[in-house]
């Protein structure tokens, strides 16, 4: 099956950005220079076009009963305009996707999924919400949305688009009449700087776009910086450090799992692995040289395989060797010395905290 295009799609062509697949999409993974993307949005702003992410909307008399028990996040006392990251688990604790719940109001919930696993989510949520009385719709389709990232972002989407935004805090959303439609603006980010999401049309998306990039004060950034991006700041990628088989207190997410909600699926699971502990631990590992550890790449302890990479880059804003690992919970400590086989030679590292850099959002 052909990768599917955004709507900006041209827009990136122009721009003679380097295309590649991801996720069922063809998507531009740097304009220039990743390093200089990413330091964009570190010290500036730079604009991501992550229209390939999926939008469900969930709705009906029994709409938070029914996120509820799909979410791992607790939504029971949230206010209209919040938003909160969870899981949606399967019974035996792996993660079916990671995502965002936003509040629209009591009986009508919007739900941003990832890109790779739309088909197979909305699928499971059409199943899951049987015996619920609620309507789901994938909005997937419908929607586009840019990501407009770093300390100048606030400024930029008000002076540069004209959306207020300032009066957003961390992990809020509006929504807002422009040009006689309704569009999301949202304050989450993914890239461990403030920033801002856009939701709407294609043609308004497109046209936002346009304006950002017209204006200079922004630049374009791919999916390659958006990956360094995330990961310097301890951030997970599904099919890294969250997957089918990986649950999210293995991966250190114990934190939006709340097992004192009432119920949602997986919950029994993700408390047995609490109360007795889980065999295997995401930690982060910095290197003493310049090898690169990758995705897939072995940990290694006295000649014994003790986990494989998920992530692992040199830190563009460090500068150090670094990468995320699943390893076997008896090398997860703080300190521990392993080794990583890169191209067949063992590379020394020590385990330290997955956060290789500090995040600057406003909260």
């Amino acid at each position: 099956m052909e990768d599917k295009k955004t709507c900006l799609y041209d827009r990136h062509i122009s721009l003679n950005a380097k295309m590649v697949p991801f996720g069922g999409f063809v998507m531009p993974l740097q304009y220039s220079d990743i390093a200089d993307e990413h330091i964009a949005v570190r010290t500036t702003c730079g604009v991501f076009d992550v229209s390939h992410m999926g939008e469900v909307l969930v709705t009906g008399p029994e709409a938070e009963r029914f996120v509820q028990h799909i979410f791992t996040n607790d939504i029971a006392e949230a206010p209209v305009g919040k938003i909160y990251y969870g899981m949606m688990l399967h019974e035996k604790g792996g993660t079916v996707d990671d995502l965002l719940v936003y509040k629209e109001a009591d009986d009508r919930f919007f739900l941003v999924i990832n890109a790779a696993n739309i088909d197979k989510d909305y699928a499971w949520i059409v199943e899951q919400s049987k015996g619920f009385n609620v309507i789901t719709e994938n909005q997937s389709e419908y929607y586009g949305q840019l990501a407009v990232q770093g300390p100048q972002s606030e400024r930029v989407v008000e002076e540069v688009l004209g959306l207020p935004c300032a009066e957003l805090v961390f992990y809020t959303f509006k929504k807002l009449e422009v040009a006689g439609e309704t569009v999301i603006i949202s304050r989450t980010g993914y890239t461990g700087e403030d920033g801002f999401e856009i939701y709407g049309s294609h043609k308004f998306i497109v046209a936002q776009w346009d304006k950002l990039i017209e204006s200079g004060r922004v630049k374009p950034c791919g999916l390659g910086c958006r990956d360094t991006l995330r990961f310097e700041v301890g951030l997970p990628l599904y099919g890294d450090e969250l997957s089918d088989e990986i649950s999210p207190i293995e991966a250190g997410l114990g934190i939006f799992v709340k097992l004192d909600k009432a119920e949602f699926i997986g919950k029994e699971a993700c408390a047995k692995q609490k109360a007795e502990g889980v065999t295997r631990k995401l930690v982060g590992i910095e290197l003493e040289g310049r090898a690169i550890p990758r995705h897939g790449y072995e940990v290694v302890v006295a000649d014994e395989v003790v986990g494989t990479v998920t992530t692992g880059y040199n830190s563009i804003s460090t500068g150090k060797s670094v990468c995320m690992a699943l390893v076997k919970i008896e090398y997860a400590k703080l300190g521990t010395p392993v080794q990583i086989r890169i191209h067949r030679k063992l590379q020394p590292g020590v385990v330290v905290k997955k956060k290789f850099y500090e995040k600057s959002y406003k909260k």
